[in-house]
């Protein structure tokens, strides 16, 4: 029994404290120190393969959603699912272009083109390993729940719009805006354009992929779904748009890796971009990892993941692809295809490469319409509806965070509806917690049984003594509750006890509102005990002069009124 209480000790203590070769061993090394042979590769084979089915059709429909060639799509999940699979924290985590980059991928190539989007990547790439390195990757788990639920579904939102051309066949005079209302206004003017062969091809595909995801699930249905549409765009010869009369197709070869040009007033330019790029990648890469580690049970190493995303974003740069992050979606289908570790998505990417260099002339049969059909399955797959409609009903606060991001990210911008829907998260939580502190009249201290006594004045053996309690974590937000109540009575009477015991947390601002109550006690000639104070406690008080002789410290109320009371039996008589 002792043995294994030091043994857990020592594991909660490693755990607590981890060692750096620890924080950044990738999962790899971990899964091929267990013990890796021929069987544990079959089965991550078969888990690749399936996630490059899915991958393929996928990518280039991303690309192409956020205004580039399919091929740079596919150049980023070979490129950028490699490395996340090879270096990366997480066992089952499948990297590769992502629907929630769409629009600021798109927004991006709008103003600075190409290569303002290639160095922004690679720039990304950069400050996700500082992210990493400097271990900061622990607090994006503290962005709330409403938060990520509601960029998720503007984002969803932002994406389906974005097909609408794509879906209808429209023909549009001129550039199609980014924004969401000016948008629908220049589609609404385009509607004459509408092309039935196009919304046909859309709504097969979509008709494939929901069918065979209900009655053939282990199917590839978005990979059918494209299919079906390629067949039947060539054999009826359907008047709707396809990657080869568009792009020309995609090369058989990945290209040779170049540095994007370094000009300074360019990388200036697309700071804000590299920005964005570095906050949605960290969150989305870890809330996939967080989704695997539910499947699975197992536990992904966040700051390692944030570094393996770096070095994938500047690969992906370096060969002239996209945004890498972790994808949801692809990362599940790891999962559920019976991944064994990381080697699933290496050969992921691996497989998308024999495409290209096979199957690359088939690509150029591929209508738009299909691909637009494909992102409209993954924009509603995005939303969390079950959840969002929970958020909506469970409290007014949840439902303000959850509509305000929402709202943000569809009218305004992605990063500033995550910027504000955190910030007013975490104003509405300061609310909430400043509510839980109470200053009140205390309890003596603990009987033999465990339970509480009510403190009576009438039975200390001086009157002019006024025990307080502070219960709960006393801090800025409460700081000025608690100050106006000891401003009335911290120099009432000759004795003032303040227990402290059942304060769990105590910050500078709350130090400073009882260094405060101390000095005004002093000087009206009471005397202040404080009782109870934790070791942690009581060293943020020293800090801010709370020490003696203005104040003396107790272990409980019971030792502080036996002092009081010896100090008036020894006070000579007037």
């Amino acid at each position: 029994m002792g043995t294994t209480t030091r043994s857990g000790t020592a594991s909660a203590g490693l755990e607590a404290q981890p060692t750096f070769r620890y924080l950044f061993t990738p999962k790899l090394v971990t899964v091929l120190r267990e013990g890796y042979g021929a069987k544990q590769l079959q089965a991550d084979a078969i888990a690749g393969l399936t996630v490059a089915i899915v991958a393929l059709p996928l990518s280039m429909a991303i690309a192409i959603a956020s205004g580039v060639s399919p091929d740079r799509g596919l150049y980023t999940a070979i490129v950028g699912g490699f490395l996340v699979s090879l270096l990366g924290g997480s066992r089952f985590q499948i990297g590769g272009p992502a629907g929630a980059f769409i629009v600021l991928v798109a927004s991006t190539v709008a103003r600075h083109g190409i290569d303002g989007l290639i160095l922004a990547t690679m720039m990304s790439g950069v400050f996700l390993l500082a992210v990493g390195y400097l271990r900061l990757g622990t607090y994006i788990k503290f962005i709330p729940y409403p938060v990520t639920v509601g960029f998720t579904a503007g984002i969803a939102v932002i994406i389906f719009a974005s097909q609408l051309s794509e879906l209808f066949g429209l023909t549009l005079q001129g550039k199609e805006p980014g924004e969401l209302l000016p948008k629908l206004q220049a589609l609404a003017a385009a509607w004459g354009t509408f092309n039935p062969a196009a919304i046909t091809v859309a709504l097969l595909t979509i008709a494939a992929i929901v069918g065979l995801k209900r009655w053939r699930p282990s199917w590839p249905g978005m990979l059918v779904g494209v299919a079906l549409a390629s067949v039947a765009v060539t054999l009826f010869a359907l008047p709707v748009e396809t990657i080869g009369t568009r792009f020309g197709g995609i090369p058989r070869t990945l290209p040779f890796p170049s540095l994007p040009a370094f000009d300074f007033a360019l990388m200036q330019a697309v700071l804000p971009d590299a920005i964005a790029f570095t906050l949605l990648g960290a969150i989305e890469s870890l809330l996939s990892a967080v989704v695997a580690d539910g499947m699975t049970g197992r536990r992904h190493r966040s700051n390692c993941e944030l570094v393996a995303q770096g070095f994938a974003n500047i690969g992906s740069a370096l060969f002239g692809g996209i945004c890498v992050t972790g994808t949801i979606a692809r990362t599940a289908t790891n999962v559920r295809s019976g991944a064994i570790g990381p080697v699933s998505g290496m050969l992921h990417a691996l497989f998308l490469l024999a495409f290209i260099l096979v199957a690359a002339p088939l690509a150029s049969y591929i209508p738009l319409a299909a691909l637009a059909g494909v992102l409209a399955v993954v924009a509603w797959n995005m939303v969390e509806k079950t959840a969002f409609a929970a958020l909506i009903r469970s409290s007014w606060g949840d439902a303000l965070v959850l509509l305000v991001t929402f709202g943000l990210v569809i009218f305004r911008d992605l990063t500033e509806g995550i910027v504000v829907g955190f910030a007013l998260g975490s104003l509405i939580f300061i609310h909430r917690m400043s509510k839980l502190v109470a200053v009140e009249v205390a309890d003596r201290a603990d009987s033999a049984d465990g339970d509480r006594v009510a403190y009576d004045a009438s039975e200390a053996s001086d009157p002019d003594t006024v025990v307080y309690r502070i219960s709960g974590a006393f801090f800025f937000g409460s700081a000025a509750t608690v100050a106006s109540v000891l401003d009335r009575i911290a120099d009432q009477r000759r004795n003032f006890v303040l227990d402290c015991s059942n304060v769990q947390f105590l910050d500078s601002s709350a130090a400073n509102v009882i260094e405060g109550a101390v000095r005004k006690a002093h000087k009206a000639g009471v005397h202040f005990f404080i009782s109870g104070a934790a070791p942690q406690v009581r060293r943020m008080l020293f800090a801010h002069g709370v020490r003696p002789p203005h104040v003396r410290y107790k272990t409980d109320v019971d030792h502080a009124l036996k002092q009081i009371a010896e100090e008036r039996h020894l006070a000579p008589e007037n």
